[in-house]
């Protein structure tokens, strides 16, 4: 059993603009966690070099990771109550993903599916920072002993990565229960939110078309907009689970409404079954609209103070220093860096 105290440790990367599925799977339930145990919440923005859209823009990185930030506090997260900083600010993350460069082995990398699924057939053009991404995922959770990660299902291989390297690390120096063996946290409705034109993929920031997803800074005129536009089928909702088996824009919509609502999604399904989707859309529309617009005018109010920012991210990045500075500093004696 382990003996290190619960804490809570999960970032995003500053690329792009979040949208309702950064929300529905990850930030609203960050919100509720902070009642539960300690909490460090980091825009990744050494994670975000490993992609094209930010490697070479560094004006472009810097002001995302402001807005990443006023999304978070928008949305809930209480920076007088979590620690909130990025993490380029707090270099033990570097220094510690180097030692586990070494810890961690070429086949445990090379499964890793997200690589390929990034990369495809061009893995010789991919940078070494994206293939070796998983290890500083590791060292950003290891170098707070974080006992809890917040994790959508295409982040849990990359989860068990880390208790890997941890295990290994634990093993290698004699040192049992060093570090401890991190477990995911999947909670709420609509973990997955898949994109309003294909209810196959998942909402993405990347994704060429902006009426596939909701972004926290939509007004109420383009929330309404996109969700009219959202792709559906020609039948009327079902009236229960089993009238959705092939039929993923109808179940993404319904989850939606569910997450949105904080209701079991047999409930929602109850209330609006044979109902077209004219009338489930309009229902859908305020009820993003209630939710959603407080959050983008919040972002707006922050993000005419960056230096209020910048100072929210500074103070954070200070107290998570002085958590993961002893860490590292036993991590060196361990291995024989330091005497």
């Amino acid at each position: 059993m382990s003996s290190h105290p619960h804490l809570v440790l999960s970032g995003m990367q500053p690329t792009n603009t979040l949208h309702l599925g950064n929300y529905l799977g990850a930030l609203k339930n960050w919100v509720k966690i902070q009642d539960e145990m300690p909490c460090l919440y980091c825009v990744v923005d050494m994670h975000a070099l490993t992609q094209d859209s930010a490697y070479g823009h560094p004006k472009e990185v810097a002001q995302s990771t402001r807005e990443v930030t006023a999304a978070y506090i928008a949305s809930g997260v209480d920076p007088t109550r979590s620690t909130l900083f990025n993490q380029s600010q707090v270099h033990q993350h570097a220094e510690l993903a180097w030692i586990f460069n070494c810890v961690a082995r070429l086949g445990w990398l090379d499964r890793m599916t997200q690589f390929k699924e990034k990369t495809g057939k061009h893995k010789e053009r991919a940078s070494v920072g994206l293939y070796t991404y998983p290890v500083l995922m590791a060292a950003d959770i290891l170098v707070y002993r974080a006992t809890h990660v917040p994790v959508g299902e295409d982040q849990r291989q990359h989860l068990e990565l880390t208790r890997d390297i941890s295990q290994k690390f634990n093993n290698d120096f004699d040192a049992p229960d060093f570090f401890p063996l991190p477990e995911p946290v999947i909670t709420g409705h609509a973990t997955r939110v898949m994109s309003l034109r294909d209810g196959t993929k998942k909402m993405s920031k990347t994704d060429e078309s902006d009426y596939s997803r909701i972004n926290l800074v939509d007004d109420a005129d383009t929330i309404a907009q996109k969700i009219r536009k959202a792709k559906t089928d020609p039948n009327p909702l079902p009236d229960g689970e089993k009238g959705l088996e092939g039929r993923p824009e109808a179940e993404n919509l319904l989850n939606i409404f569910a997450a949105l609502a904080e209701t079991p999604r047999d409930a929602v399904i109850a209330r609006f079954a044979g109902q077209t989707f004219s009338v489930f859309k309009n229902e859908l529309v305020d009820l993003a609209v209630e939710k959603l617009t407080p959050i983008a005018a919040e972002m707006t109010r922050l993000l005419a103070d960056p230096a209020e920012i910048d100072r929210i991210l500074k103070r954070g990045a200070e107290a998570a220093s002085e958590l993961a500075a002893p860490v590292l500093k036993d991590v060196k004696q361990l291995i024989g860096l330091i005497g």
